[in-house]
C-alpha cells in the first residue's frame, strides 16, 4: 500500500488502533502508579514530588520538540496523566492506612452531594458508615430515616445538612451528648454558632470543618481543608487525622476568622460572577452574537461564571446573606466598581493605571507565596 492508494477508511482504522494503544499505555501507567504508591508508603516518601514532576514535564517537552509535536500539547497531556497517577496514589494511601477499621461513622445528610463525598471518603478508610437522610444514599450504604433513632455511639458524626437546618441539629445533638467527634461541613459558621457553642458547653468533642472543594473532587493535592478550632484539642486532632494521608493542605483558624475570610474567598467571587452574567443577560446582546466575537479573557470569565450559574441559588444566597461579615466584601466591591466607573467617565488616566498596578502587585505577591508553598 502506497501513500497515494491509502483510503480514508484505512487511515481512520489506523487512528483507532493508535487510540487503543494509547489507552493500553495509560492503563499500564496507572498500574505502575499503584506500585509507586506502595513503595512510597513503605519508605515514608511523600506522595507528591514537585521537583520530579518538573523534570518529567521538561523532559517530555524536549522529546515533543524533537518529534515535531507541540510542546504545550505534550505538557498538557502529561499533566493529565500525572494528575491521574496522583489520584491513584492518594486514594491507595488512604485505603492502605485503614484509619477507620473497626470504627463507626454517621453522616447526617449523607444522601446529598457533599454528604455523599464524605460517605465515600470515610468508607474508603474502613469506617462502617451509616447515613441519616430521608433521601436514598448510594447503593450499599446503610440508611436510617432519622438520626434520633440511633444510639449515637459513633466515632464520628458528620453534619452535611443545609445551613438552615444544621444549627438546630447541632443543638439537639448537644442534649444527647454523643461520645464521638462531631463536626459540620458548612460553608459558613456564623449561622451555626449557637449550635456549636451548645455542643462545646455540654462537653462534646466538637470542631468544624470546611472542605474548600466540590463533591466531584477526586485528587486533594492543591486543595484546602479548613478546620475551625472550637477549643476541643482532641476533636480538632481527630478531624485532621482523617485527612492525614491525603495531600490536602490543612488550615486551622478561629470561627470568626473563617467567616471574615470566606466573605472574600466565596462571597466576593460569587458576587463578581453573578454581577457578570447579570450584566450580560440584561445587555440586550444575544449570547450567540457575543460568542462569535469573544476574547481569551471573556471566555475565561464566562467559563467561571457559567459554573457559578449552574450551582444552587439557595446555597449561594445563604453564603451571601447569612455571613456576619458578608456586607463588608459586598460594600468593598461596590466601592471598587464606583472608583473604576468614575475614573473612566472622568478620563482619570492616573487613577485607572494605579488601580491596575495595585492589583498586579497584590496578585504577584499571592503568586509568589503559592510558588514557595509548592
Amino acid at each position: 500500500m502506497t501513500r497515494d492508494t491509502v483510503t480514508l477508511e484505512e487511515l481512520r482504522q489506523r487512528v483507532t488502533q493508535i487510540d487503543r494503544a494509547l489507552i493500553e499505555l495509560v492503563a499500564e501507567r496507572q498500574a505502575v502508579s499503584e506500585e509507586v504508591a506502595r513503595v512510597k508508603r513503605a519508605s515514608g516518601t511523600p506522595t507528591r514530588d514537585y521537583e520530579r514532576e518538573r523534570e518529567v514535564i521538561m523532559g517530555v517537552r524536549a522529546a515533543a520538540d524533537e518529534r515535531g509535536v507541540s510542546a504545550a500539547l505534550a505538557e498538557q497531556l502529561l499533566r493529565l496523566l500525572i494528575r491521574s497517577s496522583l489520584t491513584t496514589q492518594e486514594q491507595a494511601s488512604v485505603v492502605a492506612h485503614g484509619a477507620g477499621t473497626g470504627r463507626r461513622a454517621l453522616v447526617i445528610g449523607g444522601a446529598g452531594k457533599m454528604g455523599g463525598w464524605f460517605v465515600s471518603f470515610l468508607a474508603s478508610q474502613g469506617f462502617a458508615v451509616e447515613v441519616a437522610d430521608p433521601a436514598r444514599p448510594a447503593e450499599g450504604v446503610a440508611r436510617i430515616d432519622d438520626w434520633r433513632s440511633t444510639d449515637l455511639k459513633h466515632d464520628f458524626i458528620v453534619l452535611a445538612t443545609p445551613l438552615g437546618t444544621t444549627d438546630a441539629i447541632l443543638r439537639d445533638l448537644a442534649l444527647r451528648r454523643p461520645p464521638g467527634v462531631i463536626f459540620d461541613v458548612g460553608s459558613l459558621k456564623s449561622p451555626l454558632r449557637a449550635g456549636l457553642m451548645a455542643l462545646k458547653s455540654h462537653g462534646c468533642k466538637v470542631t468544624s470543618v470546611h472542605p474548600m472543594f466540590g463533591p466531584d473532587t477526586e485528587l486533594l493535592s492543591g486543595r484546602h481543608v479548613l478546620f475551625v478550632d472550637l477549643g476541643h484539642a482532641a476533636a480538632l486532632v481527630a478531624a485532621r487525622e482523617l485527612f492525614a494521608h491525603t495531600m490536602a493542605e490543612q488550615v486551622v483558624m478561629s470561627l470568626d476568622d473563617h467567616d471574615r475570610l470566606i466573605a472574600y474567598v466565596l462571597g466576593l467571587s460569587h458576587a463578581l460572577n453573578i454581577a457578570f452574567f447579570t450584566v450580560l443577560a440584561e445587555s440586550g446582546e444575544a449570547a450567540p452574537k457575543l460568542a462569535r466575537m469573544s476574547s481569551t479573557t471573556f471566555d475565561a470569565q464566562l467559563e467561571v461564571a457559567s459554573r457559578v450559574a449552574q450551582d444552587s441559588p439557595e446555597l449561594y444566597y445563604e453564603i451571601q446573606s447569612l455571613n456576619d461579615y458578608g456586607a463588608e466584601s459586598l460594600e468593598a466591591l461596590s466601592q471598587a466598581v464606583e472608583r473604576l466607573r468614575t475614573a473612566v467617565l472622568s478620563q482619570d488616566h492616573d487613577t485607572f493605571v494605579a488601580l491596575m498596578r495595585r492589583g498586579r502587585d497584590y496578585l504577584e505577591d499571592r503568586r509568589s507565596v503559592t510558588e514557595r508553598r509548592a
